[in-house]
């Protein structure tokens, strides 16, 4: 195992950099970007923009490090002096060429050194440090509580394949699996949040104002109280597609020929399923994980953040990509790649935990 775990490590950064390089590639032909947006404020065409680099802001951003970048031509630069183009292009980096830019990124991406953003006059990992509690949490209570539903309504419903339950709660799943989580959303606001129903919940925020100043048990309650909503409309977006792959699963193993001899030795039905059943059964489910978790932390999360205005990475991604925010665009892009890579490599150990007659060493 230790092999092949070193083998999966490795590839770790060749992985990383073709995603990186893939999208910096991207980059260079979209259009529109920073510059563009600063030149366009100037020409007084954005308003916000115009507010961002007039009067004190625009000293810090000329310290902002250098970033990716779209070509250097750019249409909305007519009218303005050109010294002033080539000071907004050296103020965000673009003064170099593509591919110096590239590769002193990723110097400074193998130290986790991602700049500065190009818009908050904030380093780009204390951005993230600030955002990412809040995408944790919502993703760990999404998956623990999708889980938990999921296993056992999956093999109740393998267990009664045909009857009625199996009829009715495979309704529920439809109905989740074909209404996305920001629907859900917007229905719970409405009814329970929204005042025009019922107005139990907060409409927006991870905690109140004042939850410095409440005390610890207080805080616990408001913290809850706030990501009820969120968690509820992610759970039930979320937990068809793992109930039907438990409960297919499961169907997959009960006819196997080890199931008959074990029930042929008169072995309860409970023996069987949770004795013998259940390890072959969950080695999918399992290795489902990384994935279910990454997509409910990272992309299942993300309308959710901005309809509940929950500042998390999802929301400050989302942001990053309309601002063209590239130092904070590819920060967050290395970090959730790692991530979702490193949750792979946990999976395949769990798995072998499950089951140790897997054996990847041979693979």
């Amino acid at each position: 195992m230790a092999t092949y775990l070193v083998k999966r490590l490795i590839l770790l950064v060749p992985t990383l950099f073709g995603i990186i390089l893939l999208n910096f590639i991207i980059v260079q032909f979209a259009p529109g970007g920073p510059v563009e947006n600063t030149i366009a404020k100037l020409q007084g065409i954005s308003v916000q923009s115009t507010e961002r680099v007039s009067g004190g802001n625009i000293d810090s951003m000329q310290n902002q490090i250098q970033s990716l970048s779209s070509e250097t031509i750019y249409v909305g630069a007519h009218g303005l002096d050109p010294e002033i183009i080539k000071e907004i292009e050296k103020m965000y980096g673009f003064d170099k060429p593509p591919h110096v830019r590239f590769i002193g990124m990723v110097k400074n991406y193998l130290f986790f050194d991602f700049g500065n953003s190009f818009f908050q006059d904030k380093k780009v990992i204390d951005l993230i440090k600030d955002k990412l509690p809040v995408s944790i949490s919502l993703g760990l209570w999404t998956t623990l509580l999708v889980y938990l539903i999921s296993i056992p309504l999956g093999i109740s419903k393998a267990v009664r394949d045909g009857e009625k339950f199996d009829v009715w709660s495979s309704a529920l799943v439809i109905l989740g699996n074909a209404i996305p989580s920001f629907l859900f959303a917007i229905l719970l606001i409405i009814i329970f949040a929204g005042g025009r129903y019922l107005d139990l919940f907060p409409l927006r925020g991870i905690v109140s104002d004042d939850w410095s100043e409440l005390s610890s048990f207080k805080k616990i309650g408001d913290y809850l109280w706030h990501i009820t909503l969120p968690i509820l409309s992610l759970v039930i977006g979320g937990f068809a597609g793992l109930t039907m792959l438990t409960k297919n699963s499961f169907l997959d193993q009960i006819n196997q020929h080890y199931v008959i001899t074990a029930r042929a030795k008169g072995l309860k039905e409970k023996k069987i399923l949770y004795g013998h059943i259940f390890r072959n059964a969950m080695l999918i489910v399992i290795a489902g994980f990384p994935n279910a978790f990454i997509g409910i932390l990272f992309t299942g999360a993300l309308l959710t953040e901005v309809i509940f205005s929950l500042d998390g990475l999802g929301l400050l991604g989302f942001e990053s990509a309309i601002n063209r925010d590239y130092p904070v665009m590819f920060a967050t892009l290395y970090i959730f790649t790692l991530f979702g890579l490193l949750m792979n490599i946990l999976g395949d150990l769990v798995i072998t935990l499950i089951d140790p007659r897997i054996d990847f060493e041979t693979r």
